[in-house]
């Protein structure tokens, strides 16, 4: 399986790196001048397309505070009160060390779940040069709603779960951005009936600029070895991004309710076409 993660990475890469680049460039805010060549690092204005990461990165001295919210399943309707009753929220922060390297902190409240982040830019597309941006992106989860009763010879070790990410993306133009991440996902307690200790999916995002500050965001993470089971799915997002100056607010429809990288590539529940759609929304606020 991993030499098919590979292969499919390397298509999906040689597609990107060919393509000739367009006219139109970013407007003064999305570009950023070096020393040697113009690069274009703003293809995307959120840090996240929906719940995959982006590879726009905070500036070094930053704060980020993140605000995420998905209520319950629409499709219940009255039944939660068209999901009003079953939310779930994420609080965290990211912090910009650097211009290309940051970490960042959260909780949510779906298993009492705390996320650490690592996330760095190898590369940024330039013009006339490079054709993409490359970011690396880790998580480390600590899934503290275990309990010793439920499993008896519980440790630590056994609540920690990762992602390791590589995002690749490319702005074609001024309106449209691409994105493909291949991700690998590796679990310390899992239940083998429905979920692998190592998994591997390849998430594919993209951008549609409407105006300055709108835009409409679309991802998909099909994953490569998953267990035959209909328990879980592929992750499909849809959001929309509005740009108000001091943050970005972005709306999101998902097939997943949860907000942390493991559970939304490995263990989104809903279906576009069965039920289970989440609606709920992401704030970054920048100091």
């Amino acid at each position: 399986m991993k030499v098919k993660l590979f292969l499919s990475v390397a298509f999906f890469l040689s597609i990107i790196c060919h393509v000739s680049a367009q006219d139109d460039l970013l407007k003064e805010l999305d570009t950023i001048k070096s020393k040697e060549k113009q690069t274009e690092t703003l293809g995307f204005k959120g840090l996240q397309i929906c719940n995959m990461q982006s590879t726009k990165l905070t500036a070094k001295g930053e704060w980020y505070v993140l605000i995420s919210h998905r209520f319950g399943d629409l499709t219940e309707g009255f039944e939660n009160f068209f999901g009003l009753d079953d939310a779930y929220t994420k609080l965290g922060a990211i912090y910009g060390v650097t211009n290309w390297f940051s970490v960042g902190a959260s909780r949510q409240t779906n298993n009492k779940i705390y996320e650490l982040t690592l996330k760095y830019r190898l590369k940024t597309q330039e013009v006339d040069g490079f054709p993409v941006t490359i970011v690396g992106y880790n998580t480390m989860d600590i899934n503290t709603n275990l309990s010793t009763d439920q499993y008896p010879n519980l440790q630590f070790n056994n609540r920690l779960a990762y992602t390791t990410q590589l995002l690749v993306s490319r702005q074609f133009s001024d309106k449209i951005s691409l994105e493909i991440n291949p991700i690998y996902i590796h679990k310390n307690l899992y239940d083998e009936t429905t979920e692998r200790k190592d998994q591997f999916a390849v998430g594919l995002g993209g951008r549609y600029k409407f105006t300055k500050r709108l835009s409409m965001n679309l991802e998909y993470a099909p994953r490569i070895n998953a267990p035959e089971s209909e328990v879980y799915h592929n992750l499909l997002s849809v959001g929309l991004d509005i740009d108000t100056g001091g943050h970005i607010f972005q709306m999101v429809f998902s097939n997943c309710q949860t907000m942390n990288d493991v559970y939304a590539f490995s263990n989104a529940t809903g279906k576009w076409n069965g039920g289970g759609i989440y609606f709920g929304f992401n704030l970054y606020r920048v100091f």
